[in-house]
């Protein structure tokens, strides 16, 4: 009876504390690395970095090389920029700098302004010899930039040059006439053909009850203007700064800096402003 009453042996089942030797599925070994659509983050990684070096290098092939990102142009895009500063900072000294004019096929072509040297050697029709502003290669001529005068101020002397932006008191005879009786019109601000005394009378009169400016107000006037007119001389460095460097889709870059020694502007006589710049200062109107 006993051996009737025996229960047939069962297959053991696995107990909690045994480790689970089954081999795993691939989907479970590729649930931590799964992404869209079945792709892992590793391969949409790998599918975006080959578009963007494709992008890029058609970039580069269709620019001759001046860009990788289709004509968006800070610094750091153009390869240009990358080459100078792999090669290194060149230092040069304003005597050194004139052996860099395009005379010597060898050597690159640069041009100062205020101190910041650049290749500009991708327009040697311009900047090279019989170019029309190769008196610029080869020296700082960051004045001439500002005055105009392109022959007389060839120095990166800048002392004075805010003077261009001051304005002048306009001439005495254009406020009220003082030397012919003639019509004045002041509405129109310029005398008419025909002569009128009485006119002329009221004009001068007018002018004369206009209260004049005290002294603090006359300095106070004239450190506004001159704050004004600093502002324009930085601002209109900068622009030539951004052309020289590139900004404006020119081929040029920036490779360097000036050699000066310290206290070099008080050896150099100071300049007056040239005739160019000294007759397009503003007027005052009042």
């Amino acid at each position: 009876m006993a051996a009737h009453n025996r229960n047939p042996s069962t297959p053991a089942t696995s107990s909690s504390s045994e480790p689970d030797t089954r081999p795993k599925s691939s989907k479970d070994s590729s649930d931590g690395d799964a992404g869209i659509g079945g792709l892992s983050v590793l391969d949409l990684l790998r599918v975006l970095g080959g578009i963007l070096l494709l992008s890029c290098g058609m970039s580069y092939l269709s620019t001759s090389g001046q860009s990788l990102t289709w004509g968006y142009n800070p610094w750091w895009t153009r390869t240009r920029e990358w080459k100078a500063l792999i090669k290194g900072q060149v230092y040069l000294t304003d005597e050194q700098l004139r052996a860099y004019d395009g005379t010597d096929p060898r050597k690159p072509i640069y041009l100062a302004l205020n101190g910041t040297i650049y290749d500009v050697s991708a327009s040697p029709q311009t900047y090279g010899p019989g170019g029309s502003y190769h008196f610029f290669a080869g020296r700082d001529a960051a004045r001439a930039f500002l005055t105009g005068c392109f022959q007389e101020d060839q120095t990166p002397d800048l002392r004075g040059v805010e003077m261009m932006y001051m304005p002048v008191d306009a001439p005495v005879d254009s406020k009220a006439p003082d030397s012919q009786p003639q019509s004045y019109d002041p509405v129109e601000g310029k005398p008419t053909d025909t002569p009128d005394v009485e006119a002329h009378k009221k004009a001068r009169s007018q002018d004369k009850r206009r209260k004049p400016l005290t002294k603090g107000e006359i300095k106070n006037r004239h450190a506004q203007e001159l704050r004004q007119a600093r502002k324009k001389v930085r601002e209109g460095l900068e622009h030539w700064h951004k052309l020289f460097r590139g900004d404006k889709d020119k081929p040029y870059f920036k490779v360097g800096e000036v050699k000066r020694e310290p206290g070099w502007l008080d050896k150099v006589p100071r300049r007056k402003l040239c005739e160019h710049a000294e007759q397009s200062r503003p007027k005052r109107e009042e």
